[in-house]
Order: structure tokens, then sequence, then C-alpha cells
């Protein structure tokens, strides 16, 4: 099979649209005018959308081989000795037919278990393994970092639903540096945010939505919410390979 999958691409090489698939350009454009829309609730995606900030990369539905390099060619960039804190979002290849949720779901988690199969650092040793644990965060290339699932199957929660196919989000931890929960800056920012949110979904805060560390949370939920406000229950689909 051809790799249909490209490395990390800025959004001038997204715009120029030179050698990109038909149905990227597409989706491309659904989520810049969803995410620069005056009133989308998170300011750091269209303040990094409009500046140029972000990084893309994207998949085909059955060929993901290109992804664990351009994940860590973000992490490196992310890594710069700069003041910007850029974001990364990969497109995946839409279905033929839109599916349910849970097919998303289920998509998200294993693209997720496909990098840590592929990752080639070690987990770092003061990080539980176990999703179950409420210090619990995905790590990859030893950086632990937040990922959160878009998908066109969420009707209410319409934040989460940037195009026709999977979107994933992927925030180095260091992102959130002095707006962790917290702190107050931090916290006033997720307020804010989040009221932005409620407007634009017309729904109340995720039950399962929180802050790192707090002992009565589980992170791996808030990776890929539900289209409600029904508590998350059963396990997480991530497994470290260590306890498999």
């Amino acid at each position: 099979m051809i790799a249909t999958s490209s490395k990390l691409l800025t959004k001038e090489q997204m715009e120029q649209h030179d050698h990109l698939p038909e149905w990227l350009v597409r989706e491309y454009k659904t989520f810049e005018k969803t995410v620069t829309d005056a009133t989308f609730p998170c300011y750091f995606g269209m303040k990094g959308q409009k500046k140029g900030e972000l990084r893309y990369a994207y998949i085909s539905r059955e060929d993901w081989s290109n992804l664990p390099d351009a994940l860590d060619e973000f992490l490196a960039l992310f890594n710069e000795a700069t003041k910007i804190k850029h974001g990364f979002f990969v497109f995946v290849e839409p279905f033929e037919e839109e599916g349910e949720l849970d097919v998303y779901q289920k998509q998200f988690w294993d693209i997720l278990q496909y990098l840590h199969e592929q990752d080639t650092v070690e987990w770092p040793e003061e990080h539980p393994k176990d999703p179950d644990h409420f210090l619990w965060d995905f790590h990859f290339k030893g950086e632990p970092i937040f990922v959160f699932g878009n998908a066109p199957a969420y009707k209410q929660r319409k934040t989460r639903n940037l195009g026709n196919g999977l979107v994933l989000g992927f925030q180095p931890r260091a992102i959130f540096q002095g707006l962790e929960g917290t702190e107050k800056g931090g916290i006033m920012s997720r307020e804010k945010v989040r009221e932005r949110v409620e407007k634009w979904d017309q729904l109340p805060k995720h039950p399962d939505i929180s802050h790192y560390g707090d002992p009565e949370h589980n992170e791996w939920k808030q990776f890929f919410i539900g289209d409600d406000i029904e508590p998350i229950t059963g396990k997480c689909p991530f497994m470290h390979k260590d306890l498999k």
C-alpha cells in the first residue's frame, strides 16, 4: 500500500495545498472557518490559527505510518527556545459515510495506542502507566501530552466538531504552564473558555471535565468526551505495553 501520510505541515503549506489530497483541502477549510469564528470558545486555538502558529499532519484511514515522525518533529519544534506555544492537529481521512460517535472514539484510541506502540522512548518512571491513576497522562518521546478528539458525530457539543472526519488535537502539557487548574490565572482562563463552550454547545460542562491532578478525576476521560452530560464509565481503551 502506498503511504498517504504527511509529516509536519504549516499553515502556508496547507493553504497552498500542493500535492495534498482533495479531502484534506476541504477539511482544512472547514477547520479554519470554524476555529477563526469570532465566537469560537478557544482563544488559544483561534489566535494560533490566525497567527500561523499551529502545525498539522494528516493520515489516511488505513495508513498511520508517518504520524509518529510528524509528532516527533512537532515536539522538537515545541521545545525550541521560543515563547510560541504551538498546537498540533491531525486530520484523519473521513469515512465514506459518517459513523456514530463510538466509531470515532475507537478510531481515536486506536491511533493513540498505535503511537504508543511505535514510541522508542521509555515511559518516564515517575509517571503512572495505568490510566485509572489520577496522575496518568499520555506520553510520547517522554513528553506528557493532552490529546483531544473532535468528530462529526458530535451534534450537541459543536466545539468538538471540526469537520467531516476525526481531528486529533495535541497539546504538550508544558503549554499549560502557569495555567494549571490550581493556579489563579489557570482557573480564570479555564472558566472563561468553559463559559464560551457552554454557550456554543448549549449544554452544561461535561461532568468529566476537570483539571490535571484532580484526585477525583481521570485525565483520559477528557480526551474523548460524550455528546451529552453523562459521566463516562468503563475502562480506558488505552493500555500501556508493559501492562499487556
